[in-house]
This record gives C-alpha cells, sequence and structure tokens, in this order.
C-alpha cells in the first residue's frame, strides 16, 4: 500500500488561511465608500491572520498561544464556522462543538433548559436526541431550579456552566475552546478539567486557546504561536511555550506587552535562574539523593508598589507535576528591588527522568504571575538504583519476631 493510502486524515486542515477585516476611520467614511462603490476608499485593510497552515490528527490536543490581537479568536472563529475566511481553504471532519466566548448562541429571554434544547437541534441533532441529553447536561451544569430561568438573570459563573455542558453533552467529536476557563469557581473548573482530560482520553480532538501556558502544557501536545496574525513558531507545546515565554520577557523588558504597548518597566522580573550541586558544580545530570541549590536572581523595580513571591515547579516529560515550592507556602517575604533567593534541596529524592525546572514570579498573595520562566536546560535524573515510582521514599524494614 502506498504511503499515500497510510496517511492518517486530519480531523482539522487549513491552507493558507487568511482573514481581512476593513476598518473604517468613521461613520462617513464606510458611507462615502458604499456610495461610490468603492472608488472614494474611507477604510484601512487589517489582516487578523496571514498565511496560517494548520494541520490536526483525531484524538490530538493542540493548545493556541500569542498576545491579545495575534489572531487566535480569528482563527477559532474561521474553524468552527462562526465567520469565513478572506483567503485561503480550511476542512473539518465529523461533529464539532465550540466555545469561544461564553454564553455565545443562547438567547438572553430564553431558560437555559429552552436554550440546550435550541442549541442542540441547531447543531443538527433530533428531538428525541437532544431530549435524551438533556438529563445529563443539566446534572453537570448543576444550576438547580434556575435551569428554567431566563439566561439574562444568570451571573457569568452560571453562563459558563450551562454553556460547557451544552458543548459537551452532544458528544462531539471535536472542541475548540477560547480562554474559557477564566471565569467561574474553583470547584467547577476542576470538574470541567476533569471531563476534558476522559474526553482526550477517549480520542477525540480538543483545540485550545489560553493565555495560561501551564494549562496549554498540561493539555495539549502539541502547540502554535501565533504573532500579528501569522504563525511564528509551530510543534511540541513545550518548546513553544517556552519560546512564547521568553519573547513575551524580551517584551517587558523592552517595556511593552506585545500587543497593546503598555510601558512596564516597573515591572519585577526574573533576571537568571541557575541550578547547581551543593559543590557549587552547574547540575545538569546529577543522582537521586544529592544536594541541590536553585538560584534565582530578581529585580524589583518598585519594591512599594509590586509585593513579590517566588513559586518553582519540577515537570517530568510526560508533564507530570512532580514536586514544587513557593515563598509564599513557607511564609518567606521577598524584599528590597533585587536579590537572589536560593532554593535548598537536601537529598533531593526525584527518581531517574528528564525534567523541566520552571521558575514562577508571582505577586505579593501568589495569583497574579508577573512571569515565568524555565531553566535552559533540562535536569537529568539517574536513579543509581533498581528503585520504581517517582520519588525515592524514606524507609527502614523490620521483621516482627
Amino acid at each position: 500500500m502506498s504511503s499515500s493510502a497510510t496517511r492518517t486524515v486530519p480531523v482539522l486542515e487549513a491552507r493558507e488561511l487568511g482573514k481581512l477585516y476593513r476598518l473604517f476611520r468613521s461613520p462617513f467614511a464606510r458611507v462615502r465608500e458604499a456610495l461610490t462603490l468603492g472608488a472614494v476608499r474611507g477604510h484601512d485593510p487589517h489582516w487578523a491572520l496571514r498565511d496560517v497552515d494548520l494541520e490536526v490528527p483525531r484524538g490530538a490536543a493542540v493548545g493556541i498561544c500569542g498576545a491579545n490581537g495575534a489572531g487566535k479568536s480569528t482563527l477559532l472563529k474561521i474553524l468552527s464556522g462562526t465567520t469565513s475566511p478572506s483567503e485561503g481553504r480550511y476542512r473539518t471532519s465529523g461533529r464539532v462543538a465550540s466555545l469561544l466566548e461564553l454564553g455565545t448562541g443562547f438567547h438572553q429571554d430564553f431558560t437555559g433548559r429552552e436554550n440546550v434544547l435550541l442549541h442542540g437541534m441547531l447543531a443538527g441533532h433530533s428531538r428525541r436526541e437532544v431530549v435524551a441529553a438533556t438529563g445529563e447536561i443539566f446534572e453537570f451544569a448543576e444550576l438547580g431550579e434556575a435551569i428554567d430561568a431566563p439566561v439574562r438573570t444568570y451571573s457569568t459563573g452560571m453562563g459558563m456552566r450551562l454553556g460547557f455542558a451544552a458543548a459537551m453533552g452532544f458528544d462531539p467529536e471535536v472542541l475548540i475552546l477560547d480562554e474559557v476557563f477564566a471565569v467561574g469557581d474553583m470547584y467547577f473548573q476542576k470538574k470541567c478539567v476533569d471531563r476534558l482530560l476522559r474526553f482526550k482520553e477517549s480520542g477525540r480532538t480538543i483545540l485550545f486557546c489560553s493565555h495560561s501556558l501551564y494549562d496549554l502544557r498540561q493539555l495539549c501536545e502539541r502547540a502554535l504561536w501565533l504573532e500579528s496574525g501569522r504563525v511564528r513558531c509551530a510543534g511540541d507545546s513545550t518548546l513553544v511555550t517556552n519560546r512564547y515565554a521568553a519573547w513575551q520577557q524580551e517584551q517587558i523588558g523592552a517595556g511593552t506587552s506585545g500587543a497593546a504597548g503598555e510601558q512596564r518597566e516597573d515591572w519585577p522580573r526574573i533576571e537568571a535562574i541557575e541550578l547547581f550541586t551543593a559543590g557549587g558544580v552547574r547540575a545538569e545530570g546529577i543522582r537521586t539523593g544529592e544536594d541541590l541549590e536553585l538560584h534565582v536572581s530578581w529585580k524589583n523595580p518598585d519594591p512599594e508598589e509590586h509585593s513579590i513571591q517566588l513559586g518553582v515547579t519540577f515537570v517530568r516529560q510526560d508533564r507530570t507535576l512532580c514536586a514544587a515550592a513557593g515563598t509564599h507556602l513557607d511564609g518567606l517575604a521577598l524584599e528590597g528591588g533585587e536579590g537572589t533567593t536560593i532554593l535548598h534541596l537536601p537529598s533531593f529524592s526525584l527518581l531517574s527522568g528528564r525534567f523541566e525546572v520552571r521558575v514562577y514570579l508571582f505577586d505579593g498573595d501568589g495569583l497574579f504571575r508577573y512571569q515565568e520562566s524555565a531553566l535552559d536546560r533540562e535536569l537529568v535524573i539517574e536513579a543509581g538504583t533498581v528503585e520504581v515510582g517517582l520519588v525515592r521514599i524514606e524507609h527502614r524494614w523490620e521483621v516482627a519476631a
């Protein structure tokens, strides 16, 4: 059989995709252009997307990252069918469900129950199929009696519950998500994440856009970085998000946010990260049980305005979070305009593997992330024994008489 015959057909595919918007200088300019049949142009062309190629195999999870205005949402809107491209082509196969904006597609005067019924039938399901699915949808959304209240009376979090439950409830083969976990209580966020992981494990396809690089790495194997409507980088999610995070830091260091050009010279930042053995030797490959020291140098140009905390994670190649520490968790205050904070790790207990060492610069509450940055290399650990598992545990055996 030829290689072309065995080639897996992507479930989502785009070729040279582009989207052009016309930005009119004023309402009068729009009218004048229409009356002159375009002879007098009153708009400026803006390419939100240009020359985007994308292939998503069945069963894959692909993340999309980029600054505000990079074209992420435009790409997802095209692939979900809510807007059309100006150039190029795209193809999707299977049932596609999307959550692009919370509450999109809901009629504000209809009840939650009525909106779910309407949503299902507009997606091509029969009324019998929709009615059969509503029980599980309502149970997942946990809205109680509010399911029979008009959607306009819902809070943002309630709208998120209903939107996610409706999208997942009709058994889609492809799920397109655009930053849908930015709101909602932690309990329901965890519930949604668990549902997404089960969805992924069942061999379904996910296209996920988020500003949280941690979420992208955890959920997705591959990622796409968009900048000014074009693909800047594509490939392994860890590689792509690391490059994007480095670019973000360059923009902050240059005093811009990369999208709106907001001045941020006064933001705290990580200056350097280095990992040493206890003897002061640069650590690359170590054995389980060795002592380690992680040195993080930082600057805080305006300590009165910005209080800071540091967090550190060790993530295995399979994206399992294996260990973490945070200054805010241990009651340590980082004061002053600059400094080097050392994390001492005596008898480091992780067993064999390759680990990404990532440092987070938080605000004083340990919630908002000013920056995240990774060590410039993976930490390779050899156990040197036949022990199995994730960590070496302190233990001893005793044979009772």
